[in-house]
């Protein structure tokens, strides 16, 4: 990658008062943004949320485990979507990009009444490998005997593919990959019963990708001259 930036009519150089004016009238706008970001977020927490009635059981290194049982003891359930599709070699980079910043995530929201999982449909024997060649030790399950992924709209039947009843984020015909990704919240309550609260799927995971945003903060941003994240390697790759 170029280690050079050059300089255009977008970078001038500048005084220090000069440099101030212009970052404090971009401030204005950051902390507009902020607000309307918080606004959203607390948009979010007041969805209505749907009861899971179906048993949904995955398959972890350890033998069969229920939805109720990913929570650990929290009360809330983020379960990442995963794209390993079961007979393919390849591993998705940009479900890697963001699985490299979930361990050390889980640090802080783990004993903020927040549990984790990854779920795919590949064999467990295949997240295995993969995780371990990785070196995630974030909890890592397969839905291969499950309807879970296609019911929560990141797996799709050969059927669907052809006859264009594939939809993903809630309006996008899939016409060729069986999987996507994507990130769902789950909530217990006092009884035991699970609720799904929140779903988001492709530019929604942005947020999830803790490298980007520092990136955002650079003149090159996110350094993608020749399409998004064109440059984004397995970590063990680059």
């Amino acid at each position: 990658m170029n280690a050079t930036i050059p300089l255009s009519s977008e970078h001038r150089i500048v005084s220090r008062e000069e440099w101030l004016t212009a970052r404090k009238n971009l401030l204005a706008k950051e902390r507009s943004m902020t607000h309307a970001l918080d606004d959203l977020r607390e948009e979010r927490r007041r969805l209505p949320w749907v009861k899971i009635d179906k048993d949904y059981v995955f398959e972890g290194p350890g033998g069969p485990r229920p939805l109720a049982d990913l929570f650990g003891g929290r009360s809330q359930l983020a379960i990442y979507h995963f794209m390993l599709t079961p007979g393919s070699d390849g591993i998705c980079r940009g479900c890697s990009f963001i699985a490299d910043g979930i361990d050390a995530a889980r640090q802080h929201f783990e004993h903020a009444d927040l549990a984790f999982a990854a779920i795919s449909r590949a064999p467990i024997g295949r997240i295995e490998a993969v995780r371990r060649r990785m070196g995630w030790s974030f909890p890592w399950l397969s839905s291969h005997d499950s309807d879970f992924n296609f019911d929560f709209g990141v797996s799709f039947t050969p059927e669907q593919l052809e006859d264009g009843t594939a939809i993903y984020n809630y309006g996008t015909v899939i016409r060729k990959s069986e999987d996507m990704f994507g990130t769902s919240i789950f909530v217990r309550d006092g009884r035991g019963d699970v609720f799904h609260s929140y779903s988001t799927y492709h530019r929604g995971n942005e947020m999830l990708m803790g490298a980007f945003m520092w990136l955002d903060l650079v003149p090159k941003g996110r350094n993608e001259p020749d399409g998004t994240m064109n440059w984004v390697k397995l970590h063990d790759e680059y």
